[in-house]
């Protein structure tokens, strides 16, 4: 080569050869290693899920639910057996509107909604209801949610248990689930409790139904199968690998069920064959004539709409939390 090679003299640098260089020891496990920002799968949910705007929003709607449902009851004193008949005995407090009540007692939220039949508050009666129905969605749900998620992993795994359920299930799906409500009503006291069992004693077969397809669809995969073959147990599997895989699934459904164990109770109260509790259901059966009574129209309309707002908020939640739960929206 014609071109000359420029050492460089280190000795300019006044620097002893112990400076200049340093002895690197190579490691073999620090070589290995990847250096990659941690991963956590809850926080990544939260940070999608509050990226929106609008779900800072509406989650602070499902609190002030919450708060009107079961603490407002307690800070006013609202008993259902009790505070109905305070005003029973001034007749002007009867089925006042709203302006009629505020210009009586002064301005307040309890009497924004006006007074019903015996001059109670309309609008604490609507919220001691609320805490009724949100109650019987949240029991419900968890009772459904729970032996629907635990049998439906069980059946997408057993070929026996998919041989009996499938069967149990050809059965039982197809008698319509109102109307089994509806004839267990009838034949026990329309309590609470009741409301309960006759939600809960088929309502979870649909939820394992949908768990059994997604884990036949899951339980196949390459993970799965070089997991079996390692001598992983498949109550292993089907907790460390396919679970945690469909929370989002899972989620998704919730949003789905909490507000139509609402719904039903609405419904059933509204028909005549609900809770005997003040609930928001019982409120629109009771109220369903003051709709074609002039000034009267709020005692029907004012649980309609808490019942609304209570079922569109939950769902909203509900499905945005199932969608932010999904791993593939946190790239």
């Amino acid at each position: 080569m014609d071109e000359k090679t420029n050492l460089i003299d280190l000795s300019e640098f006044n620097m002893s050869e112990e400076e200049l260089f340093t002895k690197f020891d190579h490691d073999t496990i620090e070589s290995e290693k990847i250096t990659a920002p941690r991963y956590s799968y809850w926080r990544s949910v939260f940070r999608v899920f509050f990226k929106k705007k609008i779900n800072i929003v509406i989650l602070a709607l499902l609190a002030l639910v919450i708060v009107f449902a079961y603490i407002y009851p307690l800070a006013t004193g609202y008993d259902s057996d009790v505070t109905p008949f305070k005003y029973l005995s001034d007749l002007e407090s009867y089925n006042m509107t709203p302006s009629q009540a505020i210009n009586k007692y002064g301005f307040s939220l309890e009497w924004i909604f006006g007074s019903g039949k015996s001059g109670e508050s309309t609008f604490d009666a609507v919220w001691f209801g609320s805490s009724i129905s949100l109650s019987l969605a949240f029991i419900c749900a968890a009772i459904n949610m729970t032996i629907g998620v635990v049998i439906g992993a069980i059946w997408g795994f057993s070929k026996k248990v998919d041989m009996f359920m499938m069967e149990v299930y050809n059965i039982i799906g197809n008698i319509p689930y109102l109307l089994l409500i509806s004839v267990m009503v009838l034949i026990m006291s329309a309590s609470f409790w009741t409301m309960v069992f006759a939600l809960t004693i088929t309502g979870w077969l649909g939820i394992a139904y949908f768990i059994r397809t997604q884990v036949v669809i899951i339980r196949d995969r390459e993970y799965n199968l070089a997991s079996k073959c390692l001598g992983t147990s498949t109550f292993k599997i089907a907790l460390k690998n396919i679970l945690p895989f469909m929370t989002s699934i899972i989620v998704t459904l919730l949003a789905t069920e909490i507000p139509s164990y609402i719904s039903y109770e609405v419904f059933l109260s509204y028909v005549g064959m609900g809770l005997n509790e003040n609930s928001l259901g019982k409120m629109i059966e009771v109220s369903q004539n003051s709709i074609f009574l002039q000034g009267r129209e709020i005692q029907f309309w004012a649980p309609v709409a808490v019942a609304s707002l209570i079922t569109i908020v939950l769902y909203v939640v509900g499905q945005n939390l199932g969608d932010a739960s999904d791993p593939r929206t946190h790239m």
